[in-house]
């Protein structure tokens, strides 16, 4: 079988396994929609109050907060393995029977579980990216659609390679360490605003450190018609989301390091 035929089994075990309980999935899903939505009307009436933060309207805001919202539903739902590793296989021993199968460390964790769960932030992240369409007027066609499909998927293998620094992480400190969410929960609330309302600093970290400024808000600079602070290039504006591939692979080659330095409980 191969690594996509072998995922889609995982896949297909976790998703039976969390519908044995469907009223817990449902209400789970449901909180996570009414929380994160919650969160929305909080950002809705500090807009109310205050009009406009550094030009930029409540609007555009929506969309930049909807991108990221509905990437990071992806990406947690699918990386469940990595988040939970110090935890469930490093501390436990459990991860010598992931080396002693015949299939990549990185497919196993990925197909550990699908938080079917999610879906609540994710139908909220899609409803506030319908809402941000609407008051922006956006017209859709195939290059903003490509562009914004562009936005999302390079969102989402960023915070997958975000999670696999973490996991990495527990090769040396037995558990993951919690100054990493950070870089993830953190990430999330930053990549919610434009990058220009930031100090220096910061904007540089999230542009060339931990690029989720590339995959997030030069995508929709150019999705909005801005070339923002800088005055990028559009051809860099629109290739910006590759940098979470290459974030990813960064983040595997770290991985494989941590493998070759990881030490058995022995039990």
């Amino acid at each position: 079988m191969n690594a996509l035929g072998l995922y889609r089994r995982y896949v297909g075990a976790s998703l039976r396994a969390q519908m044995q309980y469907p009223g817990s999935f449902l209400m789970i899903s449901i909180g996570q929609f009414v929380a994160t939505f919650v969160e929305f009307v909080g950002i809705w009436a500090l807009f109310r109050r205050f009009g406009q933060i550094r030009g930029w309207s409540f609007a555009e805001i929506a969309l930049f907060y909807g991108t990221i919202n509905v990437s990071f539903a992806l990406a947690d739902a699918i990386s469940r393995g990595f988040d939970v590793f110090g935890t469930e296989f490093v501390r436990t021993g459990n991860f010598d029977r992931l080396l002693l199968r015949p299939r990549a460390t990185t497919l196993q964790l990925l197909g550990y579980e699908l938080r079917l769960n999610r879906v609540g932030r994710l139908m909220q992240g899609v409803l506030v990216l319908g809402i941000a369409t609407h008051l922006l007027g956006i017209e859709w066609d195939v290059r903003k659609l490509a562009l914004i499909v562009a936005a999302v998927a390079g969102s989402v293998v960023l915070f997958v390679g975000i999670l696999i620094l973490q996991a990495t992480l527990a090769f040396w400190t037995i558990e993951s360490l919690e100054i990493a969410n950070t870089l993830t929960y953190g990430g999330v609330e930053a990549a919610q605003y434009p990058l220009d309302i930031y100090s220096r600093w910061f904007r540089n970290f999230l542009i060339f450190v931990v690029p989720i400024g590339c995959v997030s808000y030069f995508p929709i600079l150019r999705l909005l018609g801005h070339r923002g602070p800088w005055q990028a290039p559009g051809w860099l504006l629109d290739g910006a989301p590759l940098c979470g591939v290459l974030f990813l692979l960064m983040s595997l080659c770290v991985w494989r390091i941590g493998v070759r330095h990881y030490t058995s409980t022995g039990t």
